[in-house]
């Protein structure tokens, strides 16, 4: 992966563009976390209703946490037993951070630290968290490769970086908001071997 690729990409997320971005599963669409304006423009390009969630995702573990410092509490050691890896995770959200990826349920936030290529890790370990969903159609495949990537969408991004195909099974996607999880998408990683691992962690 050329240094010009990971520069441009940093730069068009700094000025509010969204990328495309290779994940541990699909190719993903993102923007800066940090501005409501930015996500506006990433569900503008998605064709996505904003009363719909999109994932908050960072590079660590510990950026995730800078990010909603709340998730240092109880969620803290969910997140250590799963992350990095192809999970979102579905946590309370008390101080009804980044509204704008919530969709209406502003007290729970889906996060994910994916274990992202090298070049994609440099590009989140410059530019912070990032507001993130898959670089598809509503409704429509999950991009395992660029070219899969609806030319819509690829023509409206500010940047792109390409490491060839990828997975293409989306994250396994788990509610922890209550008191027994609920899996809300079985995809990358199996939601039965997460729930047994958190179940263990949190038995000590």
């Amino acid at each position: 992966m050329a240094d010009d690729d990971v520069e441009r990409t940093i730069d068009a997320l700094q000025r509010g563009r969204p990328v495309l971005l290779p994940t541990d599963t699909v190719y993903g669409l993102v923007a800066s976390a940090y501005q409501e304006a930015y996500a506006e423009e990433l569900y503008r390009v998605k064709g996505r209703d904003q009363l719909r969630p999109s994932a908050l995702m960072a590079g660590t573990v510990d950026q995730l946490l800078e990010c909603v410092p709340e998730l240092r509490g109880s969620a803290e050691p969910i997140l250590r037993a799963l992350l990095p890896g192809g999970y979102t995770l579905v946590l309370p959200n008390p101080a009804r951070r980044f509204r704008w990826l919530t969709g209406l349920r502003t007290d729970a936030i889906g996060v994910r630290v994916p274990a992202l290529p090298d070049a994609a890790r440099r590009v989140l370990d410059a530019v912070g968290c990032v507001a993130s969903t898959s670089a598809n159609e509503p409704g429509g495949p999950d991009p395992s490769t660029l070219d899969a990537v609806p030319a819509r969408i690829r023509e409206l991004c500010g940047a792109e970086l390409d490491v060839g195909p990828l997975p293409g099974t989306p994250s396994t996607v788990i509610d922890f908001t209550a008191a027994e999880p609920h899996v809300l998408r079985e995809g990358a990683e199996p939601a039965a071997a997460a729930v047994a691992r958190v179940r263990a962690v949190l038995a000590g």
